[in-house]
């Protein structure tokens, strides 16, 4: 789609960039908070809370390429992530018995506990950071 009215064009990008802004200033907001509080990144939450959405059938775990696609990190820095939470016993890995090139990561019990303690605050924020956004006014 190309654009050439220049006022719809700048205010396209003027949109992108308040979305960016937007994303920067919530994600900067949970990472703060959920560090001083819980001792968490916003990445680390965001895995936690992925293990915990996972089917029942799953058990709290999920395949690695599979959180891959879900947390908007690449394999790289999901690894190192993964590698944190597990020094923190979040976290725990496991060899996938149907695949032997898969590996699951599953959710321990201290990183079920600790999602929970850390859930209030992450929705607090969003709910501050967002709603804010959409009622400027108040």
């Amino acid at each position: 789609m190309r654009t050439a009215d220049p006022a719809a064009t700048a205010a396209l990008v003027s949109e992108w960039r308040e979305l960016l802004a937007r994303h920067a200033a919530t994600a900067c907001a949970l990472d703060r908070e959920l560090s001083e509080h819980h001792g968490l990144g916003m990445s680390e939450f965001e895995v936690l809370e992925r293990l915990t959405e996972a089917p029942e059938e799953h058990q709290d775990k999920l395949r690695v390429q599979e959180l891959a696609e879900t947390v908007h990190l690449s394999q790289s820095a999901l690894s190192r992530l993964i590698g944190r939470l597990e020094k923190a016993e979040l976290v725990e890995r496991a060899m996938c018995a149907e695949d032997r090139r898969g590996i699951y990561v599953r959710l321990t019990e201290l990183g079920r506990e600790r999602y929970e303690a850390a859930r209030p605050l992450h929705r607090e924020v969003l709910s501050r950071s967002l709603t804010d956004h959409q009622n400027p006014g108040e």
